[in-house]
């Protein structure tokens, strides 16, 4: 049973402030302050649990019109990069999990992907066309380091010849350009690098785990040499805290070699709302209510509104603003919206043995 704890203290390395209980938990629990208090230094901080999942499937479908593909896989369930506004945040409560810091703390890891991908694509019927790599949560989270299941999954994609896109806002990334840079002379990969920020405190509190600003930065430069093109994900754009960095990110990426720029308007669906107000209320009590009110006029009067087509950009005039600075950033920079085509060939699919252990008689 997920714990809410009230409490005002950091917790170090972490992005929210409580852990309450999911939407689907029958009990809640309420921290009972008895006086006692906490002694300076005694905040818990939450260890990292690294927990099998058990999908008998790995590829996940989707209609949505908003985004560019109709496939994903993703090697885990949650993430420890901790970002606080994470729209993936309100899946762990299907687990029975809270979306907030045991979001971030009690990880789920596809131990079978690899090989589940691979029985998916040797299917006679399986048709190929690009297929998002974390598209949920970040596939080059810390975990990958040691477990690296995202690479085991690009190398049957590798193999199979099959069209990838990647969204990742780490620089672990560059471990895998032996795999990726091939892929890409064949026009099989487009990388999506998300910068956030480029002001390392804000970074700090809001992305505890992820890469910093310059690092992200840095592995835009190094897939770019490598000849893999890659999108900046300008992302989230949250109102009165980043959004006036809109064209500095930009700049600052398309120096670094993207070819391509998106942005997304902060997302705050489910119990992301009542954890994106906590974490205000701790970092920027100044600026809470202006933060949430400008969300407010670019979403209807709402904190969040989930229909197609709005979700991601919002609507009404701060909403268009933000749109028209984002294109014209792109023109001044040679920027190519990340909605156009991106040209990723699923002509050279191949179907993979069943199994890796197998070989081919041709």
């Amino acid at each position: 049973m997920a714990e809410r704890v009230d409490r005002q203290e950091v917790i170090k390395g972490r992005g929210a402030v409580s852990n309450a209980a999911g939407r689907y938990e029958r009990f809640r629990r309420e921290a009972f302050d008895d006086g006692w208090g906490l002694e300076e230094g005694d905040a818990p901080r939450p260890p990292t649990q690294v927990l099998p999942d058990r999908s008998r499937s790995v590829i996940a479908r989707n209609q949505s019109p908003d985004v560019p593909f109709d496939r994903s896989v993703n090697p885990y369930r949650g993430c420890e990069h901790g970002c606080v506004y994470c729209f993936a945040r309100p899946s762990h409560a299907y687990l029975g999990y809270s979306p907030g810091l045991d979001f971030e703390t009690k990880l789920f890891a596809k131990h079978d992907a690899a090989p589940l991908l691979r029985a998916e694509l040797a299917k006679p019927r399986y048709k190929a066309a690009p297929l998002a790599l974390g598209a949920n949560t970040d596939p080059y989270q810390p975990l990958d380091r040691k477990l690296q299941i995202t690479r085991q999954v690009i190398e049957v994609l590798a193999e199979a010849k099959h069209p990838l896109t990647i969204v990742t806002k780490s620089a672990l990334v560059l471990r895998d350009l032996d795999l990726l840079a091939p892929m890409a002379e064949q026009k099989l990969v487009r990388v999506c690098l998300s910068v956030t920020t480029l002001d390392r405190r804000l970074a700090r509190i809001m992305e505890p785990r992820a890469a910093t600003p310059e690092k992200r930065l840095k592995a835009i430069e190094g897939l770019s040499s490598a000849g893999i093109p890659v999108t900046v994900l300008a992302a989230p754009m949250i109102p009165a805290l980043n959004d006036g960095e809109l064209e500095a990110i930009l700049e600052a990426s398309a120096k670094a070699g993207a070819g391509h720029a998106g942005y997304v308007l902060l997302r705050l669906p489910l119990e992301l709302k009542e954890l994106f107000e906590e974490w205000l209320e701790v970092h920027y009590p100044d600026r809470k209510d202006r933060v949430l009110s400008r969300i407010k006029a670019m979403r209807g009067g709402q904190l969040y509104d989930a229909r197609f087509g709005a979700r991601q950009t919002g609507e009404g005039e701060e909403a268009k603003l933000l749109a028209r600075r984002f294109e014209l950033a792109c023109q001044r920079l040679g920027l190519a919206p990340n909605r156009q085509a991106w040209s990723l060939s699923s002509s050279l699919f191949t179907p993979p043995a069943p199994d890796a252990r197998q070989m081919s008689l041709l």
